[in-house]
């Protein structure tokens, strides 16, 4: 074997997924078309579960979180309306201020700094897959050449050759209704009111920053990052658009959506146009040895900063699992349940990008019900329920006895040290924070034991990716820990952990 896994393509997903598997012992080979790393400024930051997912990696900080861990944002957006976190006790919406070339360099930089191997220039030709792995055809600056593994994992895109090649599906639908606009440009500085933080636009009112608004003929967005260009985007529908793209095209589709005339000033070259979108989502994550991440798996639309929160959080999840079955220490079906896993929450993600798309579309009868759905956000209960839908803090992969069994571990601290950082190492966690504790305070082959005090009574397993295997409030209530540890660690007798 060339390497224990070759992974096509060297977005942030591809990269995190190197990261994770050096982190447990696998050698991977990342190919990467590119010679060079793109600039292209895809995503401006990341947002809902997957900045408390990367703090968990010693990621945050790097990424734009304060020391201490990323924190959640009083207020964030849903179909261009407001939701008002500050109403729910428990706001699940947290945000990591990175531009994806910023992204992409962090995480590149880690798997490095772990061991991965990174070819750029060299791309994914073809694949054929046998019982015992993988032959890769690949097209690099000195010609073909073929590399033998394990598995291979597409992180390729929404275009995914791997995702084609394995004669996966791509189920969905494509809306050439929309056409959206973007570019790095400034508008006056008396246009913005600092104390207000909101941006008056004479003759149309009030825009806040950074936010989707939508007016009787459109979206506009106006996000002045810190440190960097300040971002304007629209959004029109039944106006494609010809030719190559300018910023003359970006002030006319301003001055439309607003219906009157915002002067911009142009930063950078940068300009783009966007046509219609497409919403899919792959029939299956994985075919023998192939396995799907990202947007090679799942496309869908990108309002409210949705898809490196899901690719993410695939990654997280696949990366131990299949580092396990790589390793021989994988328990019987763990790499299925990647798909099991996974699929429902990317099933959910084009849900509520499908529902957000559809609230934000012109016409009276659209404007009504954003009327009465402003009403529903008033209420607590409904804020909550959109706050962590839309950064996937409703996700639990599997039920069980306690509420915490299948969802993200709640940010504790063990004898004043955050749990985040207890977690870096990328092993699975019992913790056990129960006086009394039954659990002696020592690293096994299989799992790390970790006791001590903290503001909770509880004892947990915590998998890798950071989701809670099992859980109990009581030293006595061991029950189902024994099935836990051999379901996901292959560990068969309890004091194999414990001793």
């Amino acid at each position: 074997m060339d390497a224990d896994v070759v992974i096509a393509g060297a977005g942030p997903n591809g990269l995190l997924l190197a990261a994770e598997l050096r982190l447990a012992g696998v050698r991977p080979i990342v190919l990467e078309r590119l010679a060079e790393r793109s600039n292209e400024q895809r995503a401006n930051g990341l947002v809902g579960q997957v900045a408390r997912a990367l703090d968990r990696r010693g990621l945050a900080e790097p990424l734009g979180a304060e020391p201490g861990g990323p924190t959640p944002r009083p207020e964030y957006i849903f179909a261009a309306m407001r939701l008002p976190l500050q109403l729910i006790e428990d706001n699940p919406i947290y945000i990591l201020p990175s531009p994806q070339p910023k992204i992409e360099a962090v995480l590149e930089e880690r798997a490095l700094e772990l061991g991965a191997e990174l070819r750029r220039g060299h791309e994914l030709a073809d694949f054929t897959q046998d019982a015992d792995g993988v032959t890769v055809g690949v097209t690099g600056p000195d010609g073909p050449y073929t590399l033998r593994a394990k598995f291979l994992v597409g992180a390729d895109g929404g275009r995914s050759r791997t995702r084609k090649l394995a004669g996966i599906d791509f189920v969905g639908v494509t809306n050439d209704a929309m056409v959206s606009r973007t570019g790095h440009a400034s508008v006056p500085s008396e246009y913005f009111d600092e104390q207000a933080g909101v941006l008056r636009i004479p003759g149309y009112g009030d825009v806040p920053p950074y936010m989707h608004h939508r007016s009787d003929h459109g979206l506009f967005v106006y996000a002045p990052f810190p440190g960097r260009p300040a971002l304007v985007s629209t959004g029109e529908w039944d106006d494609s658009g010809e030719g190559e793209m300018t910023f003359e095209e970006l002030q006319a589709s301003v001055d439309r959506v607003l219906g009157v005339h915002l002067p911009l000033t142009q930063e950078t070259p940068f300009v783009r146009r966007t046509v219609g979108g497409n919403t899919r989502i792959a029939d299956r994550f994985r075919v023998g040895r192939v396995i799907l991440v990202g947007d090679a798996a799942h496309v869908h639309s990108a309002m409210g900063g949705p898809g490196l929160n899901l690719g993410l959080q695939d990654v997280l999840n696949l990366g131990w699992k299949l580092a396990a079955e790589v390793q021989g220490r994988a328990p019987e079906g763990l790499l299925d349940t990647y798909e099991s896993e996974r699929r429902p929450a990317g099933e959910r993600v084009v849900m509520q990008t499908q529902a957000q798309s559809a609230l934000i579309a012109p016409g009276p009868d659209v404007t009504a019900l954003r009327q009465v759905f402003a009403e529903l956000l008033a209420e607590p209960a409904v804020v909550q329920h959109v706050a962590d839908l839309i950064s996937g803090a409703d996700i639990r992969y599997f039920d069980g006895p306690h509420p915490l069994i299948g969802r993200s571990v709640p940010d504790l601290t063990v004898d004043g040290v955050r749990l985040a950082e207890i977690l870096r190492s990328g092993r699975p966690v019992l913790l056990d924070l129960l006086e009394g504790s039954p659990y002696k305070s020592q690293a096994t082959d299989e799992v790390d034991v970790v006791t001590g005090s903290g503001e909770r009574q509880i004892a947990m397993l915590i998998r890798p990716d950071g989701y809670v295997a099992w859980a109990a409030d009581d030293a006595h209530q061991t029950e189902g820990l024994q099935a836990a540890l051999s379901k996901w660690f292959q560990v068969r007798d309890l004091t194999s952990a414990t001793t």
